[in-house]
C-alpha cells in the first residue's frame, strides 16, 4: 500500500494532468511539473512547477500552459505544418506564431474555459519579456505581434496589457499591409491547410515573400501532371514498338548481307579492347595496387555515434582575450567588480574558509621517526632521558591533491544574463585564486553559440535544401577564460568578458561537456575534477526545431554516462534555479544565485575531504534514473 502524499499540490497536479490528457485526446501523454522551461515533445509535456503554497499565479500559469499545449496536440497536424512551412527565418517565425494562435483560438471556440487560462499564460510570458515597457516598435517582435493579432481577431478577446502593447505597436502596419487577408481568419480557422495558405499570404503581404520558398501547392500540381504524363506514355499503342522492331530487323538483315564486313568490325573492336586492357594492366603494375577506399570518418561524439552535426566549419574554440580588446576587458572587469561589491566580504570569507580547510589537510599528515627532515620536538624527551637514543626527525607527507586540476565549465547562455552570470564569474575568479595558493591548477571554460537561431550553419542548411533531421544546427562557441597553466593574475580581466553585451546566446551542454572532458584527459595531473555550473537543460531553438524535442538532452545524458563510466574525471554540477540532479549523479541545486559561492566552496572542499562519508553527505549524491 503506497503512502499517501502530504503535498497539498499533488491533488491539483493529478486533476490538471487528467484534464489535459482528456482535452488533448492523448490518454498516454506523460505530464511532468518541473522548474525547467515548459515544453512539448511527442509524448511528454513539461509544465511549470506548482509549489506547496499553490499561489494564484502558479495555478493560473500551470493551467494556461497545459491548455495551450493540449490545444496544440488536438488541433495541430505536424505534416501539414511542415508542408507549408517557409524557408527564411523571419517568415518561419511569423508562420509559427500564427499557427500557435490558431490552435489557441480554436480552443477558445470549442472549449471556452481555456481562453482565460491561456490569457494568464500569455500575460506571464509578456511580463517576463518586459513587453509592457516597450515604446519603440523596432524593439517589439513582429512575429509575436502577428500571433497576438490573429488570436485577437479570431476570439474577440482583449489581450493582457503587455501583449496588447506589442500588438498595438505593429497593428497599424499589419492591417495596412495585410488587413484584407486577415479578414478571412475566422473563415479558415478550423482548416489548418487553408489557414497555412492564408498565413503564407500574410507573410507575403508583410514583405517577406522572398523567404517563403517554393509554393507547395504548385509542386503538388507539377507532380500530378508528371504522373499523368507518365501514365499516357505507358498507354501508347504498340505501333511504335513495331517500328523499333523493324529498325532492328533491318539492321540484322544488313549484317547478314555483309558478314565479312561485320566480322572485321567486331575483330577490330576486340583488338582495341585488348589494347585498352593491356594498357590498364601496365598502369596498375607501374603504380602498384589500386588505393583502398578511404575509411569512414569517426563519429562526431564519442558518447553517442548517432549524434549528428550538420556543419562544424563554423564552430570555434577561442580565447577570451581574442573576443575583446584589452581596454574593453579591463572596463568589463571593472563593471563586474562594481556589480559584486556588496558580496565582496562574503565571498572573501568563503575563499579563506576553503583555503584553511585545504591547508589544514595539507599540514595534518606527517611521517615520523625518520633519519632526516624536521627535528621532532615531541620526541626530545627520549633523548634527554637516554642520551644514546638518536634524534628523531619528521617530514610532511605528500597530500593527495597536490597533483590535481579543477576545471570550471560555465554555462554562458542567454538565460544566465544578469546576476547569475555575475555571481558565476566572480566565484570562478575566487576559486582560481584560492586553489592556486594551494598548488591546485584551475581551468575556466565557457560555452555558448556564435548566433541566435542557427547562424551560418542554418543558412547553409537552407541553401542546401533543408535536409531532414540534420542534427545540431548552430555554430558553437567554446571560450577559454583561463588555461590550466596560466597564472590567475594574467587571466583575471578575461572573466569580465561574460558581462559583454551579446555574448550570451544558446547552450548546447553535451558537446561542451565532451570538449571539457577531452581537454582534461590530455592533462598530466593524476586527479581531475570537472565542475559544471548551469541553469537548466540544453536549449537551442534552431536544432530543436528540426530534430526531436529531446535531441540535445539525450546527448547530454549520453556524455554524462560516458564521463562517469570512464572515471578519468570526477564530475560534479551546480544548478542555478533549476534542478540538474536528473542529469548529474553528484549535483546540488541552489534557488538563489547568492548561494552559489557557498555551494561551489563546499562542493570542492568536500571532494578533498579524507572522510568519504562526510564527502558523500556534503555532495548530496542523487542517483538519477537514466532515460
Amino acid at each position: 500500500m503506497s503512502k499517501k502524499s502530504d503535498n497539498p499540490a499533488d491533488p491539483f497536479k493529478k486533476a490538471l494532468s487528467d484534464a489535459t490528457r482528456a482535452m488533448a485526446n492523448e490518454a498516454e501523454l506523460n505530464i511532468a511539473f518541473t522548474v525547467d522551461p515548459p515544453g512539448l515533445s511527442e509524448d511528454t509535456m513539461r509544465l511549470p512547477q506548482v509549489t506547496r503554497r499553490m499561489s494564484h499565479q502558479e495555478v493560473l500559469l500551470a493551467r494556461g500552459t497545459a491548455d495551450a499545449y493540449a490545444m496544440n496536440l488536438r488541433f495541430h497536424d505536424a505534416a501539414t505544418h511542415a508542408k507549408y512551412a517557409p524557408e527564411g527565418q523571419m517568415a518561419r517565425d511569423l508562420y509559427e506564431a500564427m499557427e500557435t494562435a490558431r490552435c489557441e483560438a480554436m480552443g477558445a471556440r470549442v472549449m471556452p474555459g481555456t481562453a482565460s487560462n491561456i490569457d494568464a499564460k500569455i500575460g506571464a510570458e509578456a511580463d517576463k519579456q518586459g513587453f509592457s515597457d516597450i515604446s519603440d516598435r523596432a524593439l517589439a517582435p513582429l512575429a509575436t505581434a502577428a500571433g497576438y493579432l490573429v488570436r485577437h481577431l479570431a476570439t474577440g478577446r482583449d489581450l493582457p496589457a503587455g501583449a496588447n502593447n506589442v500588438m498595438n505597436l505593429w497593428r497599424d502596419f499589419m492591417q495596412a499591409e495585410a488587413g484584407g487577408t486577415l479578414e478571412a481568419v475566422n473563415d479558415v480557422l478550423a482548416d489548418q491547410t487553408e489557414f497555412a495558405r492564408l498565413a503564407r499570404q500574410v507573410i507575403e503581404d508583410l514583405g517577406y515573400g522572398d523567404q517563403l520558398g517554393d509554393d507547395p501547392d504548385q509542386q503538388d500540381n507539377d507532380e500530378d501532371q508528371e504522373a499523368e504524363d507518365d501514365a499516357e506514355e505507358d498507354e501508347q499503342p504498340d505501333s511504335e514498338g513495331g517500328e523499333d522492331e523493324d529498325d532492328s530487323n533491318e539492321a540484322e538483315d544488313s549484317d547478314e548481307e555483309n558478314p565479312s564486313e561485320t566480322e572485321d568490325t567486331q575483330s577490330q573492336v576486340a583488338m582495341e579492347d585488348m589494347d585498352d586492357m593491356d594498357m590498364s594492366d601496365e598502369a596498375e603494375m607501374a603504380d602498384g595496387e589500386p588505393p583502398l577506399e578511404p575509411p569512414a570518418p569517426p563519429p562526431h561524439s564519442e558518447a553517442d555515434p548517432n549524434y549528428r552535426v550538420f556543419a562544424t566549419e563554423f564552430d570555434e574554440e577561442i580565447k577570451a582575450e581574442d573576443l575583446a580588446s584589452p581596454a574593453e576587458l579591463e572596463r568589463l572587469r571593472a563593471y563586474l567588480d562594481q556589480q559584486l561589491e556588496p558580496l565582496k566580504g562574503a565571498v572573501s570569507r568563503l575563499a579563506n574558509k576553503l583555503q584553511r580547510r585545504l591547508q589544514a589537510q595539507q599540514n595534518r599528515s606527517w611521517l615520523f621517526d625518520l633519519e632526516e627532515g624536521l627535528l621532532d620536538a615531541g620526541r626530545l624527551a627520549r633523548v634527554v632521558t637516554n642520551p644514546t637514543t638518536p634524534l628523531s626527525f619528521k617530514q610532511e607527507k605528500d597530500t593527495e591533491f597536490k597533483d590535481t586540476i579543477v576545471t570550471l565549465l560555465l554555462d554562458n547562455s542567454g538565460s544566465m544574463r544578469g546576476r547569475p552570470i555575475s555571481i558565476a564569474a566572480i566565484c570562478a575568479d575566487v576559486l582560481a585564486r584560492t586553489l592556486e595558493r594551494c598548488s591546485v591548477k584551475v581551468e575556466i571554460l565557457g560555452f555558448t553559440t556564435r548566433a541566435w537561431k542557427g547562424g551560418l550553419s542554418r543558412e547553409k542548411w537552407l541553401a542546401e535544401g533543408r535536409a531532414q533531421t540534420p542534427g545540431r544546427l548552430n555554430d558553437l562557441r567554446h571560450i577559454v577564460y583561463k588555461g590550466a597553466d596560466a597564472p590567475w593574475r594574467r587571466a583575471r580581466p578575461n572573466l569580465g568578458l561574460m558581462m559583454k553585451e551579446g555574448l550570451l546566446k544558446e547552450n548546447i551542454d553535451g558537446e561542451a561537456l565532451e570538449w571539457a572532458h577531452r581537454r582534461m584527459c590530455a592533462r598530466p595531473e593524476a586527479r581531475r575534477i570537472l565542475m559544471v555550473i548551469s541553469d537548466g537543460a540544453p536549449v537551442d531553438d534552431s536544432t530543436l526545431s528540426v530534430n526531436s524535442a529531446s535531441y540535445l538532452e539525450k546527448h547530454l545524458r549520453d556524455v554524462i554516462a560516458m564521463v562517469e563510466k570512464r572515471r578519468a574525471v570526477e564530475l560534479i554540477a551546480i544548478g542555478i534555479g533549476h534542478d540538474v540532479t536528473r542529469y548529474y549523479e553528484r549535483a546540488v541545486t541552489i534557488t538563489d544565485v547568492e548561494q552559489l559561492a557557498g555551494a561551489m566552496t563546499e562542493q570542492l572542499a568536500s571532494l578533498f575531504d579524507n572522510d568519504p562519508r562526510k564527502r558523500a553527505r556534503v555532495l548530496g549524491i542523487n542517483r538519477i534514473k537514466r532515460a
